[in-house]
This record gives structure tokens, C-alpha cells and sequence, in this order.
């Protein structure tokens, strides 16, 4: 059974299976859209034009236009909201298409800069969070490898999760060493989600969004019930 997965899929059958299946699965459950998520979503879209269309930012994230800036000044192309896919084949990362039926993950980078000259690729990620503290970086790793897989002439990616509102960057550099390596440490929950769809058995796990966030009110650890 071919299973399909994206960081934050992945992330959220870690957090709980059963809200996995209902959110991703049967989808009979929506998540709400929180003022927070919105507002990533806005910050996303308003500097996905200015970098690839020179469209103004809106007056209230003016803020951010210098760390845009200094990313534009950067060398090489810069791909916006670039959409990426990879499968295995005969225990090989293969690049694929975004929507390829086959696909094993995909993900999309905010940001990539590709400097072919050099060798070399940034990956850029926008984070709205106030503070940096809890920095997730698997993410970007997995966008490493992506782009290693699609990019054989680039070597050296430097990644960034770019903190807007707390004016943070959390670096990583990466070092072309078989895009397999990226993706080898989330084999283990891959095969247990795979598992879940093969037996149907899709068991509640207590986390922190159940006491008044979880919109799967049918669980029984659910605290709005």
C-alpha cells in the first residue's frame, strides 16, 4: 500500500491518530481556522508577491519588508511556494511532481534561492510565532533532501527558519550526502500510519490540544464534551 505523507500530515498522526482520521482520512471533522493560522497564512502570501511579483506589502506587515529585502539581495532564482514530490525506487529518492500519484512525500519551501554557479541552494521558511524558543527545524530537512533529489547540481543548502514577528533566524546548513538520509528518520511512524490505513485501527492519544482545542468531539479524551 502506497502511503502518502507531508511533514505536517505526519505531525499531526504523531499527535493523534484518530484526529489524524478524521481530519485526513474520512475528513468528517475541519479544524477551525485560528486568527493565529490566518495570519501566518496572510504573512506567507504578502511576501510570496513582493518577492516574486515586487507587489507592495500590505501597510501592516511594512515590518518585514527589510528582512525581505535582504533576501531578495540575495544571488541566484528564486522560486516562491515551490512545490515539491519524491517516491522510492528500489530503495532511491526519485524526484517526482507534487501531484504524482506515486509520490512518498511531498512539501512545499517558502523560499528557495538556487545559485547554480555555486553549487549551492537556501531554503527559506516563515514562521509567525513570538518566539523561536521551540524552533522545529525536521522540516527543513526534509526540504534539503527534497531538493537535493530535484537540484543533483546543488551541494551546500543553507536553510533558515525566518521568525518575522521575533525577528529571529534559526540556521542550518546541509551538505549533499544521499537525500536518503533526510527522509530515514521518519520511516518508523511512516510504517505505523501505514499500518493504521491496513488495519483500520485508528486509537485516540492524549495530547495538549484536547482539553479545549480538538475539534473531534467524539473522542473520549476530549475536554469539550
Amino acid at each position: 500500500m502506497n502511503v502518502t505523507w507531508s511533514y505536517s500530515s505526519i505531525s499531526l498522526f504523531d499527535q493523534c491518530p484518530k484526529k489524524y482520521y478524521h481530519l485526513r482520512v474520512i475528513k468528517d471533522t475541519k479544524e477551525p481556522a485560528s486568527e493565529a493560522m490566518n495570519y501566518g497564512t496572510d504573512v506567507h502570501t504578502a511576501a510570496e508577491h513582493y518577492i516574486r511579483d515586487g507587489k507592495p506589502l500590505p501597510g501592516k506587515y511594512k515590518y518585514i519588508e527589510p528582512m525581505l529585502e535582504s533576501l531578495k539581495a540575495i544571488d541566484g532564482e528564486k522560486l516562491c511556494e515551490y512545490e515539491m514530490g519524491v517516491k522510492f525506487v528500489d530503495g532511491k529518492i526519485i524526484p517526482c511532481g507534487f501531484h504524482d500519484p506515486d509520490r512518498y512525500w511531498r512539501g512545499i519551501a517558502d523560499l528557495l534561492i538556487l545559485n547554480r554557479e555555486k553549487a549551492e541552494a537556501r531554503i527559506i521558511d516563515y514562521k509567525t510565532g513570538k518566539s523561536a524558543q521551540y524552533a522545529d527545524t525536521k522540516q527543513l530537512r526534509l526540504l534539503a533532501g527534497a531538493t537535493f533529489a530535484h537540484f543533483p547540481e546543488i551541494k551546500i543548502i543553507r536553510a533558515g527558519l525566518l521568525f518575522v514577528v521575533a525577528k529571529d533566524f534559526v540556521k542550518e546548513d546541509y551538505t549533499l550526502a544521499g537525500p536518503e538520509g533526510y527522509f530515514e528518520p521518519f520511516h518508523p511512524i511512516v510504517d505505523q500510519l501505514k499500518a493504521c490505513h491496513e488495519n483500520g485501527v485508528w486509537n485516540p492519544k492524549r495530547n495538549f490540544t484536547c482539553k479545549g482545542w480538538c475539534p473531534v468531539l467524539e473522542c473520549s479524551h476530549n475536554g469539550r464534551r
